[in-house]
């Protein structure tokens, strides 16, 4: 059911979206400041990762598949560091700089294996900041098999609508990672992959199961999707498409550390939809990538070898 290692390598994911850098301070904590009522950090160590729509590149590749990431970054420091990074893990890049636009970073500090504060350096683009990249994404379309939009409401994909259609056009499947109230700019997209409290926002509470069932069709057909899949945390997944909905329990033996989850899921489904799965048993195994990850600390991904075990 698993795709092979070389089966996957020749498969293309153009990944789209909002990058940032993750950035973890850890440290030891063996007092409180006599300044306020706060632990005393003793840094001891750093480390850079990639965040956003990078992260989810990153899992693409992770799984053996080949990912291009399409974004914008500023010149500083953190932009640096990310396309190092990107580079190391070998994830083929289109980006570009704005000197206007602060890259993205989220500073966490880590105690004694637990999260004590997050920091976060970024401000709101003053302008579309993606728009000018269209050039480079319809030139990287005709190479890839599936486009993936990855928004996390920065700015960045203020103007996602012309990018899905051209991807349609060019009959790519197209899977957006949603953010945000406005679902109708996501309009004809292949499938997108709102969590609980994301697709609560938009369709407001269901007071059960059938209303669940009801509120996603809905919004499936009045957008033209293909498909919605729901991510429920410990409940698993739901999958909502033409044929009805199929759900998928929860296969996490022990939750460390959601952070990301949602970037493996949707990579996962992007790589295996690029090998010719289909969307069910694509579901399946994002489910248990997902499942996967959640037992590791911070932004991390999946091995091929460990969605295998």
């Amino acid at each position: 059911m698993i795709p092979s290692k070389e089966t996957l390598s020749r498969c293309r994911v153009l990944v789209v979206g909002d990058v940032m850098l993750d950035r973890y301070w850890f440290g030891a904590v063996d007092r409180i400041s006599p300044e306020a009522p706060v632990p005393v950090v003793r840094v001891t160590s750093e480390q850079d990762r990639l965040g956003g729509a990078a992260n989810v590149a990153l899992n693409v590749t992770t799984l053996g598949a080949r990912a291009t990431l399409l974004s914008m970054v500023g010149c500083d420091d953190a932009a640096r560091s990310l396309r190092g990074l990107l580079a190391e893990k070998g994830v083929d890049t289109v980006l570009g700089e704005d000197p206007q636009l602060q890259t993205i970073v989220k500073l966490r500090v880590i105690g004694r294996s637990q999260q004590l504060l997050r920091v976060d350096f970024e401000r709101e683009p003053s302008h579309e900041v993606l728009a000018q990249m269209l050039g480079d994404f319809e030139q990287a379309l005709p190479h890839h098999d599936v486009v993936l939009f990855s928004d996390y409401g920065k700015g960045g994909l203020a103007h996602i609508p012309r990018m899905i259609e051209l991807a349609r056009q060019a009959g790519k499947p197209v899977l957006v990672d949603p953010k945000g109230s406005d679902y109708a700019r996501y309009a004809g997209a292949t499938l997108i992959t709102p969590n609980r409290a994301e697709l609560m926002q938009v369709v407001g509470a269901w007071p059960d199961e059938a209303t669940l069932v009801e509120r996603a069709e809905s919004l499936r057909t009045t957008l033209g999707l293909q498909a919605v899949l729901l991510t429920r945390s410990e409940e698993g997944m739901t999958l909502f498409d033409a044929a009805g909905h199929w759900h998928e329990p929860a296969q996490a033996r022990e939750v460390y550390d959601v952070t990301g989850a949602g970037d493996t899921v949707i990579a996962t489904v992007a790589a295996m939809l690029a090998a010719g799965l289909s969307m069910r048993d694509a579901m399946t195994l994002a489910n248990r990538a997902g499942g996967i990850v959640v037992g590791k600390f911070g932004t991390a991904h999946v091995s091929h070898e460990e969605l295998c075990a």
